[in-house]
């Protein structure tokens, strides 16, 4: 039995379909479907039910899954856990907000190489849905979501936390000595906002919708930092997590708003799939995160 033919195997009950595995796995249909053909002759049975354009597992398919994902595991612990003299090596891949890996890699990144020369990240920036699927497809290693407390027997979580929200500005703007302000005081005010896809931009919106309000910025865009650049320079007022801007409130350079009447519940959690094999390195990843505050 082939390895190559268990990973064709969990692709297409992963993504519902031989010509999406196809595509993810850059081989031909006709591959794809060889391969199944071998690995089900192999097997002496059905491992998938064809209705139309439907694929689903057959019972004899689902109980495939969980061996199938054992064996892929177990490969790539070996292939991952170790180079020469024992050193750990291998590719991590994270996805996380844009705002959470510019934080991780301004912070900890360069610590982390010294003590870990061995091991490489690749980072994706997308939405929580995006990064869940992900997950689900073995597409990324770990999660960093920066959303609503989530739970799912699914998933790990391997460390959570609350992230303080805060509308900022310049310190040479006219609210920052202001006291308490409702936002009413701040709507006809230039916004510059993340993105509609920021989980905490639509918290914002969806709070903001619940007091019949809404918010028209003059700019959105993922960078924060750019977002703070502007802010600085005295343009408009954002909406940003405490752990992107602290640094340059405490600078003197930018300044929070006290908005009494807008709270957007936001969580920050490092997470990972429960049937996902924990590699050296990918434990290296988990425990350096957690001890570095989620690279704080």
């Amino acid at each position: 039995m082939e390895i190559r033919n268990l990973i064709t195997f969990l692709q297409i009950a992963e993504q519902g379909s031989f010509s999406k595995a196809a595509t993810v796995l850059n081989y031909a249909q006709s591959t794809v479907s060889f391969q199944i053909k071998q690995l089900e002759s192999e097997l002496g049975c059905p491992l998938f039910d064809r209705i139309g354009h439907t694929v689903t597992l057959t019972p004899r398919g689902r109980e495939l899954m969980d061996y199938a994902r054992q064996v892929t595991h177990l490969t790539e612990e070996f292939v991952h856990s170790g180079g020469a003299d024992g050193q750990v090596e291998g590719l991590l891949r994270i996805a996380a907000p844009d705002s959470v890996c510019e934080d991780m890699m301004n912070t900890n990144y360069t610590d982390f190489h010294r003590t870990w020369p061995g091991i490489s990240l690749k980072f994706t920036n997308t939405d929580t849905e995006t990064m869940f699927r992900m997950l689900s497809r073995n597409e990324a290693d770990l999660i960093v979501t920066l959303d609503r407390h989530a739970y799912d027997s699914e998933y790990i979580i391997a460390k959570e936390e609350p992230v303080a929200m805060h509308f900022v500005t310049g310190v040479g703007s006219p609210f920052a000595a202001a006291g308490k302000l409702s936002i009413r005081d701040l709507l006809d005010k230039p916004f510059i906002l993340t993105e509609k896809r920021i989980a905490y931009r639509r918290g914002l919106d969806e709070a903001l919708a619940q007091m019949s309000l809404e918010i028209d910025p003059i700019l959105e865009l993922g960078r924060t930092d750019i977002i703070m650049n502007m802010l600085e320079a005295g343009v408009g007022i954002g909406f940003l997590p405490e752990f992107v801007t602290r640094r340059r409130v405490e600078q003197g350079r930018l300044c929070y708003l006290n908005v009494t009447d807008v709270e957007v519940d936001v969580w920050k959690q490092l997470i990972y799939h429960r049937n996902k094999w924990i590699t050296k390195g990918l434990s290296a990843l988990i425990e350096y995160i957690k001890a570095n505050e989620f690279g704080r």
